[in-house]
């Protein structure tokens, strides 16, 4: 692996050194990507990844990209690889085995639920996430559902669109009221980078922010931290910014929801098992609260016979496929990121 530091510090160099150095530069940086061009790496849904250039993984060895794989399909092409890039496909103990020459796995997101951990750890195969790449972007898509939910976007939209506006003979329509975010509370749980994120927004729109640790771990003291069951009762929104794990599956249902307003929006944008999607649909149709936006679902894609594509009053809900991650800026970030945990080695 020291090769592999050899490319970055070359091409680092080459920023700094002047013209003089270049023919020297790049002799030794040929001799570098001979020695390691027979580094295979394999991202097996790398579609998951639009459109964004991966030229930061190319300068490392060979990369070959599949834009999609089956379980099938996977187990044949790690086969030879050293180096397994993935976003969700789940890596179990099968597809490991398979790959005979791997030495890391790469994550190309924060959670790593998708990996068995305890195998790849027992196999001496490091896994390696990307943490922080994507913290403004989530906080940005965070309070674009929170300002469509609460100032009810979609309906004013429309009301200009198909007309009703033009017919009304009245210069305003305030048949459907919305509300101001300054001295409302956003109970945010789980307090990480991004939670933290999502904290400085609503405080520039003047919200009071309380949170839940669901770690029990947290050391912020910017905020006060508070109990799941009043952060629930007491705020205006709930905001949900954690992973998935055991403490956090099933973390909201019928019980917990029981406790929120009926004004209150419910905001997930951690993971889909966190929040129990049928009591949550159950609950804002039957008005327990007035509201909720997802990026996340316990099944991506979304089932075709999902309960949100049932539910009683879809304007109720704001719904995005999985995309809060996904800004073009993150994106790029993030194969930044996997490039750099390439190049610390194993």
């Amino acid at each position: 692996m020291f090769a592999i530091l050899q490319v970055f510090l070359i091409k680092r160099l080459f920023q700094f050194l002047g013209k003089n150095r270049i023919f020297l530069l790049q002799k030794m940086k040929l001799q570098v990507l001979q020695k390691v061009e027979d580094m295979k790496i394999v991202f097996l849904d790398a579609a998951t990844m639009g459109d964004v250039s991966f030229a930061p993984l190319e300068q490392l060895g060979s990369l070959v990209c599949y834009d999609s794989s089956t379980p099938q399909e996977a187990l044949e092409r790690v086969s030879d690889c050293d180096v397994l890039i993935i976003n969700k496909i789940r890596v179990t103990p099968e597809l490991i085995d398979a790959a005979q020459n791997l030495k890391l796995i790469c994550e190309t997101a924060t959670g790593v639920n998708n990996i068995d951990l305890e195998y790849a750890a027992k196999k001496g195969i490091p896994v390696r996430n990307a943490v922080g790449y994507s913290t403004p972007t989530v906080a940005q898509a965070t309070f674009m559902h929170i300002l469509s939910l609460t100032g009810h976007a979609p309906y004013y939209d429309a009301v200009v669109k198909d007309g009703r506006y033009s017919a009304s003979g009245m210069f305003t329509d305030v048949s459907v009221s919305w509300w101001e975010l300054a001295g409302k509370t956003i109970g945010i749980i789980g307090m990480g980078n991004i939670g933290r994120g999502v904290a400085r927004v609503a405080e520039a729109f003047g919200m009071r922010v309380c949170y839940f640790s669901t770690s029990g771990t947290s050391h912020c003291t910017d905020y006060p931290s508070v109990p799941l069951e009043t952060l629930l009762a007491e705020s205006d929104i709930v905001s949900v910014h954690a992973p998935l794990n055991k403490r956090t599956n099933g973390l909201i249902g019928e019980k917990e929801l029981a406790l929120m307003k009926s004004s209150a929006y419910m905001v997930n944008m951690g993971r889909g098992g966190i929040v129990d999607e049928e009591s949550l649909v159950k609950a804002v149709d039957d008005g327990v609260i007035a509201g909720a936006a997802l990026d996340v679902f316990c099944t991506e894609p979304l089932p075709a016979d999902s309960c949100f594509l049932r539910a009683r009053h879809p304007e109720r809900f704001r719904l995005a496929p999985h995309v809060a991650w996904a800004s073009v800026e993150a994106r790029e970030r993030l194969v930044g990121m996997i490039a750099d945990n390439i190049a610390k080695g194993w």
